[in-house]
């Protein structure tokens, strides 16, 4: 058998949190468990009926069958800004300043190879989403953590960034609301985090796909410029980083429809922000790809401008689930702290798994079938934590609850 040398780059990428449960989810449905999901941010809700017909009046369309290129993307690069614009009050270039994705994931994982040299440092949320290192392991960078501790709000301290790390760095990376502690991060956080980049010369990358999944929002539904139904007035419990960037001087911004419009499979996103970046990452995915087929952009612009009562329905969906799942655990005696956003609950784990949630997720999933994200898969600063997805009903959360209280007892 031929012995086939690859690059050293794929080492780092080998475990993944969502395979290594995959497989263990595995193994229980082989031994007859009955599987209850909740380790996977995939929602269970279904795209809004305007926006898949949106996409049904495409497919007969012989138009839409061939290539897209850049110039095709201007219909939905338009969409995008005039909602960022609507929702955020900041003005954006749809030709300079926006660029269409495969989704959020697919630009943070694309992003580093514009930036980073080989042994380059990016700055990245620890525990925070895989793909963020991902990109950097492919780009031959090299990773520093900074971690996220309950006592500062699972915010990162900047000032602990040591000097040499600093001084070979050319990136940082955020995501506010936080996956997978919920966390939010203020306005002030945001400005701290310019400044910060400005002074040592970084570019400053945040990953946002939970804009919308926000609970206890004040913004008012109205209409935007164009009549198209919006979230306006926006309030700052969850800003843009270009708020506190309005010049776009070093900041690009990630979002996407998977969460806000529950078109995780349509693979649809978009980056916003500093012209310089937005033409490199375009530059970078001329290289990998096309864009989407053009039906899945009229069925993306047909969510961003049309009626946005499903969005408010997924939120308030969340929210319901949000709030039967911390009661039961609550009742059970496993004391976790409400989140005000996202679709997740981050759990400290008791006592004796504080210190091993892979080994808990493993023998959970074995023993009761109940399958959970382990925070060690997330960073080392996750270790002793866990991530409930909450992609059930409310009647099935419980049950899930139920089991666990028999695991833990």
């Amino acid at each position: 058998m031929t012995n086939i040398q690859f690059a050293k780059r794929l080492q780092p990428l080998k475990s993944n949190v969502f395979a290594d449960m995959d497989r263990a989810k595995a193994i229980a449905l082989a031994a007859g468990r009955e599987v209850i999901d909740l380790s996977l941010g995939s929602s269970d809700l279904p795209a809004e009926a305007h926006v898949i017909e949106a996409i049904a009046q495409s497919l007969s369309d012989r138009s839409t069958h061939g290539y897209l290129l850049f110039n095709g993307t201007q219909g939905f690069r338009e969409a995008a800004a005039n909602w960022y614009e609507q929702k955020f009050g900041i003005r954006v270039d749809a030709q300079t300043e926006v660029l269409p994705l495969i989704g959020s994931q697919e630009g943070t994982a694309h992003l580093p190879l514009a930036i980073l040299n080989p042994g380059d440092f990016a700055l990245l949320l620890d525990p925070g989403y895989p793909s963020h290192a991902g990109g950097v392991y492919l780009a031959s960078g090299q990773i520093y953590p900074m971690p996220l501790l309950a006592e500062n709000g699972f915010l990162p301290v900047f000032a602990d960034i040591p000097a040499p790390v600093l001084a070979q760095s050319r990136m940082m990376v955020l995501s506010y609301p936080h996956n997978p502690t919920a966390a939010i991060a203020p306005l002030s956080f945001f400005q701290e985090a310019v400044a910060f980049c400005q002074q040592h010369n970084l570019v400053l990358v945040h990953d946002f796909p939970y804009v919308d999944l926000v609970f206890g929002e004040t913004g008012d539904w109205g209409k935007g410029s164009r009549g198209e139904s919006l979230m306006l007035n926006a309030p700052s419990l969850v800003p843009s980083i270009l708020q506190a960037d309005p010049e776009k001087s070093v900041s690009i911004e990630f979002f996407t429809l998977s969460k806000s419009y529950n078109m995780g499979g349509f693979r649809i996103g978009y980056a916003i922000g500093n012209a310089q970046l937005i033409n490199a990452l375009r530059q970078v995915k001329a290289a990998v790809d096309f864009n989407q087929y053009r039906g899945i952009l009229n069925g993306a612009i047909a969510a961003l401008t049309g009626p946005q009562a499903g969005v408010k329905s997924a939120v308030n969906t969340f929210q319901t689930r949000r709030d039967a799942f911390i009661s039961a655990l609550h009742r059970i005696g496993w004391n976790v702290p409400t989140p005000q956003a996202t679709m997740y609950i981050w759990a400290k784990l008791p006592s004796p798994w504080s210190e091993n949630s892979i080994e808990f997720c493993t023998q959970l999933v074995k023993q009761t079938g109940v399958a959970v994200s382990p925070g060690a898969g997330f960073g080392k600063s996750g270790e002793g934590y866990i991530r409930f997805a909450l992609v059930h009903e409310p009647p099935l959360l419980e049950i899930a609850v139920e089991r666990m209280a028999e695991f833990l007892h």
